[in-house]
């Protein structure tokens, strides 16, 4: 069968190209390497609850137009990431912001007893040009904020100490001087009522689709029978890593079931002392607020990537950014290929951003 285009990954970018070609007519045939739809916003129900099997997703988004494009295809519920820091034997309210302060410091009680404080640390550390993540983090909240909400927890996500870190991965922090926990600052926010996967497959509902289909195993056929890709898989790969793997960062998830109502009384708990080894416990029933007598958690740890692992979030540093222009100018020498998403672009998306980035690539392939 002859398809117009080929989609390598069912996930949220590819999802909204292959929805938006049927709507145009296009014969759409979607491929995944995995087992399931919906990349790594796949949720599967367990004992009742929509579990997150790829970590947390929340929606968020201050674009109207975004926010009506994904409320087609769910209705959202009225969630409000508000996360918990966990360090050792203390628990505080992210992101920084005064229930945050006054908990840090006995001594503050308004905005501007938070104001002195923060700026007095900021200068007892001070570097007027600061080398690495440790010094920028200083300069920008001082040592207490540093030590016990942002050291340990930066260390085990990029498994490298904080001194070893380049300045501009922390570039600023959220700073807030109200009693706000609401982590986002954008308009629209919540979580699909019934979980991510629906939307997905309502989105493919025109489309033919494989899973467990490795787009390498099978290139010269689907070659022939599709007219374009679109790619969204990792860019080095496709190109055989030409010039070296791109480096990522990877996640592992130990997820288990527990016969009790409520864990931790919060949908995420981050875990900032390097004395855990995980970043933080996902509760994912608190999403949904669902009323089910177990529960259901998930830790996770932070690791370095290797060649064959999943790759999750693209290491931005200089030497990664000038290996993807690279691979980015023989993918613009490519014809009828285009490559989009997280793994395609070697770019960290929110979900939002997914959206408009798979619009923009539509609206390229209309002008060609």
């Amino acid at each position: 069968m002859k398809y117009d285009y080929l989609i390598v990954g069912a996930g949220l970018f590819g999802a909204v190209c292959a929805n938006e070609l049927t709507k145009q007519g296009k014969r759409v045939l979607v491929i995944d390497k995995r087992s399931h739809i919906a990349g790594n916003i796949y949720t599967q129900k367990e004992e009742g609850i929509n579990v997150h099997k790829y970590g947390a997703h929340i929606f968020h988004t201050s674009n109207k137009e975004i926010w009506d494009y994904i409320n087609q295809f769910a209705e959202f519920n009225n969630y409000i990431n508000s996360p918990v820091a966990r360090y050792k034997d203390e628990l505080y309210n992210l992101p920084f912001n005064m229930n945050t302060f006054t908990k840090l410091w006995r001594d503050v009680f308004t905005p501007q007893d938070a104001q002195k404080r923060i700026e007095e640390e900021r200068k007892n550390g001070f570097a007027p040009n600061p080398k690495n993540l440790e010094e920028q983090a200083i300069n920008l909240v001082g040592k207490t904020i540093y030590e016990k909400l942002i050291k340990g927890y930066t260390e085990k996500q990029w498994g490298k100490p904080c001194n070893e870190l380049p300045a501009f991965i922390i570039k600023r922090l959220p700073v807030r001087f109200t009693f706000d926990n609401n982590y986002f600052n954008d308009r629209y926010q919540g979580i699909p009522i019934g979980g991510y996967t629906k939307i997905i497959e309502k989105m493919l509902e025109k489309c033919d689709i494989r899973l467990s289909y490795n787009f390498f195993d099978h290139k010269q056929e689907l070659l022939s029978a599709c007219e374009s890709i679109i790619y969204t898989g990792p860019i080095d790969e496709y190109f055989d890593y030409t010039f070296g793997p791109l480096e990522y960062r990877s996640v592992r998830f130990e997820t288990k079931i527990l016969d009790m109502e409520n864990f931790q009384g919060n949908a995420v708990i981050n875990y900032t002392s390097c004395d855990e080894p995980y970043t933080r416990i996902i509760e994912h029933k608190h999403f949904e607020f669902t009323n089910s007598p177990k529960t259901i958690i998930s830790k996770e740890y932070s690791s370095s990537w290797k060649k064959g692992d999943e790759p999750y979030y693209p290491v931005n540093d200089e030497k990664n950014n000038g290996l993807y222009e690279k691979y980015k100018a023989l993918a613009e020498k490519q014809k009828n290929i285009h490559f989009g998403g997280r793994l395609g672009q070697y770019k960290y998306y929110d979900m939002d951003k997914v959206i408009v980035s798979a619009f923009d690539l539509l609206d390229n392939l209309k002008e060609k």
